[in-house]
């Protein structure tokens, strides 16, 4: 028997769990959301060229970005990537892969990746914090949320829905990965919140390309 493909079982599940995935986003680490969308306004000037990885159907976190900065959405679903385009339309929205994504260097002030990078294997990280770090200008940065655990692969069932893939890091591996990409971590800090009576971690980072 075959291995699914871990990006197809993403793209078809984020496809199929559009209602309830939009509902969840609502009601789900808002507090997180919100905190790291106020970083990145921190961090940025207005105008700021900002890259949002995985940003699903375009709500909340693109939206709010979009008041503020010059935002390109990217995201492997294209049921997602419909939505988005319907949710914030001035906001140009690509269908694809993150790991596969071709931008020109030093092209982006700051990468956002909120609750998406989880998705993508984990022996592919390397190379793509190393493009991250190459679509960067000098002083860039990277906001994300990333695995606090170590597990090679995880596969629900039914997750809102459908079948989901993760794949995570320890925090450690995770902040030695971003700083052998070239990124100097400027912040990391655990948050736990509660996700359907289960209590889930993730590592927020704050990143730097050093110019």
């Amino acid at each position: 028997m075959s291995t699914p493909d871990p990006k197809r079982i993403v793209a078809a599940g984020y496809d199929r769990i559009g209602d309830a995935y939009a509902r969840d986003s609502l009601r789900t680490r808002v507090e997180e959301r919100e905190r790291y969308t106020r970083l990145l306004f921190d961090h940025l000037p207005p105008g700021a060229r900002v890259l949002d990885l995985g940003c699903g159907s375009g709500v909340p976190t693109t939206r709010c970005l979009a008041e503020r900065f010059a935002v390109t959405g990217v995201e492997i679903s294209p049921e997602q990537v419909r939505r988005a385009r319907a949710n914030v339309p001035h906001v140009p929205f690509v269908q694809a892969d993150m790991t596969a994504l071709q931008l020109p260097p030093a092209s982006l002030d700051a990468v956002a990746a909120f609750y998406s990078i989880i998705h993508v294997p984990r022996e592919e990280l390397p190379r793509l914090f190393r493009s991250i770090h190459g679509w960067l200008v000098p002083g860039g940065v990277f906001v994300g949320a990333l695995g606090a655990h170590d597990e090679q692969e995880e596969i629900a069932a039914d997750w809102l829905g459908a079948p989901m893939y993760w794949s995570f890091f320890d925090a450690d591996s995770n902040l030695r990965m971003l700083q052998a990409a070239g990124l100097s971590v400027l912040s990391s800090r655990l948050e736990t919140a509660d996700e359907d009576g289960t209590p889930v971690t993730f590592l927020w980072v704050l990143a730097r390309k050093e110019g």
